[in-house]
Parts: structure tokens; C-alpha cells; sequence
């Protein structure tokens, strides 16, 4: 470590932490006989656990939050602060960093207009999926409420967000769950062999047009919104195929759908525009986000609508019911826009963006000369700083290895020194995807590191 970390002998915290914590994503029978890892300190893009050791964090904080790295001591500045002067006021109610970067926010997001703060990507879903029923309820007699959600995407954890979800293992034992919500095919085109009648030409534009056969099964009429993720994350970092997006537009307002795009992942720089519906020429509706918003400084979720959106719940004032009945408690809390703020400045001063959008160029390049010399590699995927790598045991029939061959490779790469992510305890017989998605200040040598030690793990799980 730095050398700034008072106490050498942490076993307390360690007791402590065996006794009482309960992790995230964890089965914490091995707990019996072994130490949880507790990560110590971060600086940079590195991050030391309890024995002192360093780890390049290749998945910026586990879930691809901490998008300008470890250590910023002007974003831990501006929220000192501003908790000093005001930490908490309900929502009801504005405060100066929620307007500030509010205004700055849409001034990143053209067509969008109106701001609505809460704590995390889940909730962001939540309120969404509340505004499209209110919708359905004011202007359709409650018919049009019916939300459409992909195969192997991921909306957040809450019962209606696993409702969205195309996770299956995600949601297993969670049911039953939220009426409404209905699903779409995927649009991984390199799995297409999987899907009945899938063309090898214009598979983008086909993609599409099995969310239209679906819309039309269920009835137009019936169909609020339909919500998708830029790029799939957890589901194996899938990237939409040429003509998707376009087409995915066009059938939106050919039968009046909010389209909904969820940005918790991709946003605020990961792909290397502000925002991943911004590769592909999308005009959204609405737009959520959360993890990158503050890097993990603070906690802080946005849902950005579009001003007709909002017009809809100002309509009629002398209808009691007539506004967007909601509240999120920790909405209101001031050192999420204040770290957002210095978070969004540290990204434009220190032209992320630019790096995200070379260093991307030179991951996959490194990932795709990895797909040459092994030959587990099937597929490698991926935009800006937020790659994949899918493995199979046989590239003719793209028989997914196994997990614990994943296990493995995400293992021999932490003893290395370097943390990478696998898809997990997401598609059934599909978690065969390592993920990469380091922070937005990452070097030529971070990512040199990065795949190095991909290739050797690689080279001793499978040979």
C-alpha cells in the first residue's frame, strides 16, 4: 500500500467481518474454514486487500462502477463540503448541486430535459417502470401498461426489476413475479444458430423485428414501453448488431412505445461517448443510470426523461392524481450531485473520454490477438472500456465450457495480481463470458497487463 494505512494487523476486522457481514453474490460456507477477501485501500486503478497484496482492478470495483479510479480526493472534497452545508433535504424539495448537475447532465444529453434523483440503478428501473403505468393508466384506461424486456438483459434486483429481467438464474426462487412484463429475443449474433429462422445477412434488422412479432402477439394497444440495455452487460457483453438499433427505433414509434434505455452500466463514459445509446444514433424516452455517475463516491442514481414524458404528469392540475406520486428518501441526498459534478469534471478535464475510446481500441486488439493463439476463445465482443471474452470448448459447436473452468481462469488471474470478471448466475449453461471493464484512466501497460495475465491463465486452465 501507500504507506497512509495506520494499522498493519486488521485480523480484527477480518473476525468481524466472518461474524457479521453479510456479502453480495456470495456463499459464505467456505467463510467456515477461510478469510473473506476485504479490500483494504485503492489508488488509481489498483486496489490492495487485507495481506497487503496490490490487484489491478480490472473491473473498476467489481460491477463497473469506480469509472475515474480509486483515490480522488477532490470528488471526497466536494462531498466534505457539501455536507457541511447541506447533506439531506427530501426531494420535494431542490437543493444547488441537484440543480447544478442536473444542468449539466442534460447539457451531455440532447433531447432529454428532466432529472429525477435516486440511490441506486434498481430504484432507477423501479421509477421508470412506475412513470410508464402511470402513463398507461392516464392516457390509456390502464390498458397500454404491458413493458417489454430482452433475453439476458439486467434491470436490477427488486422483484418488478427481476420481472424485467433476461436472467433466468437471477431470478430463480424470486418468484412468482410482476405481471406485465414480457420478454423479446436476445440480439447476440454470434449465438443466432440458436434462434429459429435467423438469418446469416441482415441479422441486426431480424433481431429487430422479432421485438415487432412480439409487440404484435401481445397487442400494440397493450405495449407501454420497452426497456433494453445499450450493450448487454452481465448477460456476456453483447453488442448489437448492424441495422438493431435503427430498426429498434422505428417499431418503437411506428406503435407509440416509450423507449427506455438502461444505462446503469454503460453510462457516463464506459463506452467511450457519454452515455452507450449515444454509439448508435438512439433517441430515447428515458434514460437510467447509476454506477458510473459518481464513480462509487457517493451513491446516486439518475432517470432522465424527455420533456413530453414529463409534461404528461402536469397536465391537469386540478387532478389530484395528476403528478408523479414517488419518493426516494436518499433521492435527497446532496453529496450524490456533488460527486457527480467533480466526477463529470474529472472525466472532461482529464479527456477520459478520448482515453476510453484508444485504450478500448488497444483491449481489443489485445483480445483478439488472445482469440488467435487460444483456441477456447469463441468470440471476443465489446465497446469502448467494457470487453468480453466468450469461451467455448469447441468453436464449430460453441459448447460453452464450464463454469468452473471460468472459475479457474478468474482465479489464476487474481493470484496474478489481476481482477477480471466472468458472467455469473446468469444464463443457465451460458456464464462462459470473462469481462473486462477497468477504469476510464487506464494505461497502455494496465491493459497489456490485463490480457498478459489472460493469456497465461488461459494457457494453464486449458493448455
Amino acid at each position: 500500500m501507500d504507506g497512509a494505512f495506520s494499522e498493519n494487523d486488521i485480523s480484527h476486522v477480518v473476525e468481524a467481518d466472518k461474524a457479521h457481514v453479510w456479502h453480495h453474490l456470495s456463499q459464505h460456507k467456505p467463510y467456515e474454514t477461510s478469510d473473506p477477501r476485504i479490500i483494504v485501500e485503492g489508488k488509481g486503478i489498483h486496489v490492495w486487500d487485507q495481506h497487503g497484496k496490490k490487484h489491478l482492478d480490472a473491473v473498476s470495483g467489481g460491477v463497473w462502477t469506480v469509472n475515474v479510479g480509486y483515490g480522488r480526493e477532490s470528488i471526497a472534497n466536494a462531498v466534505r463540503d457539501q455536507l457541511i452545508k447541506l447533506n439531506y433535504f427530501a426531494g420535494s424539495a431542490g437543493s444547488i448541486p441537484g440543480a447544478i448537475y442536473a444542468e449539466k447532465l442534460i447539457s451531455k444529453m440532447p433531447g432529454l430535459s428532466r432529472v429525477y434523483y435516486m440511490n441506486s440503478g434498481s430504484e432507477a428501473n423501479e421509477k421508470a417502470f412506475k412513470m410508464v403505468r402511470q402513463i398507461a393508466h392516464k392516457k390509456y384506461g390502464g390498458k397500454k401498461h404491458k413493458i417489454l424486456y430482452r433475453d439476458r438483459d439486467y434491470h436490477g434486483t427488486t422483484i418488478a426489476c427481476l420481472s424485467a429481467g433476461g436472467q433466468d438464474e437471477r431470478g430463480m426462487q424470486y418468484g412468482p413475479f410482476t405481471p406485465g412484463f414480457v420478454r423479446v429475443p436476445h440480439c447476440l449474433e454470434y449465438r443466432r444458430h440458436e434462434q429459429d429462422g435467423a438469418p446469416v445477412e441482415n441479422y441486426g434488422e431480424w433481431a429487430a423485428e422479432q421485438i415487432e412479432a412480439v409487440i404484435l402477439r401481445e397487442g400494440p394497444d397493450t405495449v407501454g414501453a420497452l426497456c433494453l440495455e445499450p450493450v448487454t452487460a452481465g448477460g456476456g457483453v453483447i453488442t448489437p448488431p448492424e441495422g438493431y438499433w435503427q430498426k429498434v427505433q422505428e417499431i418503437c414509434r411506428k406503435y407509440d412505445i416509450l423507449l427506455h434505455i438502461d444505462e446503469v452500466v454503460c453510462g457516463v463514459g464506459r463506452t467511450g461517448t457519454w452515455f452507450g445509446y449515444q454509439q448508435y444514433g438512439i433517441e430515447p424516452d428515458m434514460v437510467t443510470m447509476a454506477k458510473g455517475v459518481a464513480s462509487g463516491y457517493a451513491a446516486i442514481a439518475c432517470l432522465v426523461t424527455t420533456e413530453k414524458v414529463f409534461e404528461m404528469f402536469k397536465d391537469d392540475p386540478s387532478d389530484k392524481l395528476n403528478y408523479f406520486r414517488d419518493i426516494s428518501t436518499f433521492g435527497g441526498c446532496t453529496s450524490g450531485p456533488a460527486a457527480a459534478l467533480e466526477n463529470m469534471r474529472i472525466i472532461e478535464d482529464e479527456n477520459l473520454l478520448d482515453n476510453t475510446v484508444a485504450m478500448g481500441e488497444r483491449l481489443m486488439g489485445n483480445l483478439h490477438a488472445l482469440k488467435d493463439k487460444h483456441q477456447v476463445i469463441g468470440d471476443v465482443r465489446g465497446k469502448g472500456l467494457f470487453c468480453g471474452l466468450e469461451l467455448v470448448s469447441d468453436r464449430e459447436s460453441k459448447e460453452p465450457v464450464t463454469e468452473a473452468q471460468i472459475a479457474a481462469v478468474t482465479g489464476d488471474c487474481m493470484a496474478q495480481g489481476v481482477v477480471i470478471g466472468a458472467s455469473n448466475r446468469s444464463v443457465p449453461g451460458k456464464n462462459n463470458c470473462l469481462c473486462f471493464s477497468p477504469a476510464l484512466i487506464a494505461s497502455a501497460d494496465n491493459i497489456d497487463e490485463i490480457t498478459s495475465a489472460v493469456d497465461s491463465a488461459l494457457t494453464k486452465v486449458f493448455g
